[in-house]
């Protein structure tokens, strides 16, 4: 009889073979533990891993709660922005009116100098004017002293002399001097044996500068070799 049941076959024990596997399999592993296997406890299931990260799900919420701000605090900055855009654009305003009114300034100042820039002059020249008028006056007298007229006239001279000298004209007299071109106008040639040739030997009418630039050329007579 026990020969029988040590022969049968082992496929016909399913329930047996299977407790057999367990239990060598929980032998293996708790001396691989360095622990006793405890029979028949039923083996640790492996928890799932937590993919979610406590950091990350604050940062979440402190999101959220910011997004759900207080809509009092949302109006006030907005309100604030605006003010801030309504002073820039009203500092551009006055800084292009400013821009305007220069320019204008500088046009007017810029016409009114082209219309009065002989203003000094002619009110240096207006005592002149007086002088010859006095001149006049004294010459038409019957009792008119030739001397006088003559002494009046050379100070009416001198005082127009020093009024154009003042606003930088100055008279060109060359007598005697090597003829030049850029300042002397030669109105006729003479045959002098007594100076060098191309000398201004006498002047027809008197040049005139203005600041060193030629307003009128002097006419003379340049001598020629003999």
């Amino acid at each position: 009889m026990t020969k029988e049941l040590h022969e049968q076959d082992p496929a016909e024990m399913p329930g047996e073979t299977e407790r057999s596997a367990a239990q060598s399999q929980g032998g293996a592993d708790a001396a691989a533990s360095g622990e006793e296997p405890m029979p028949g406890a039923a083996e640790p299931t492996e928890a799932e891993p937590n993919t979610g990260e406590p950091g990350e799900e604050a940062g979440a919420a402190s999101a959220e709660t910011s997004a759900e701000a207080n809509p009092a605090e949302l109006r006030m900055l907005l309100e604030d922005a605006r003010a801030k855009a309504d002073d820039a654009h009203n500092q551009v305003l006055r800084v292009r009116a400013e821009m305007e009114n220069m320019g204008r300034r500088q046009s007017k100042e810029l016409e009114n100098a082209h219309k009065f820039a002989l203003e000094g002059f002619m009110k240096e020249l207006l005592q002149v004017r007086d002088s010859l008028e006095l001149g006049k006056a004294a010459a038409q007298a019957p009792d008119a002293d030739v001397e006088k007229l003559r002494e009046g006239t050379e100070l009416t001279l001198k005082l127009l002399s020093d009024v154009m000298a003042k606003f930088g004209v100055e008279r060109i007299e060359p007598d005697g001097e090597p003829f030049n071109p850029d300042y002397h106008q030669a109105m006729s040639i003479q045959p002098r044996s007594d100076v060098p040739p191309n000398t201004v030997v006498n002047v027809v009418q008197s040049g005139y500068t203005l600041n060193g630039r030629l307003v009128r050329p002097a006419l003379v007579m340049v001598s020629q070799a003999a």
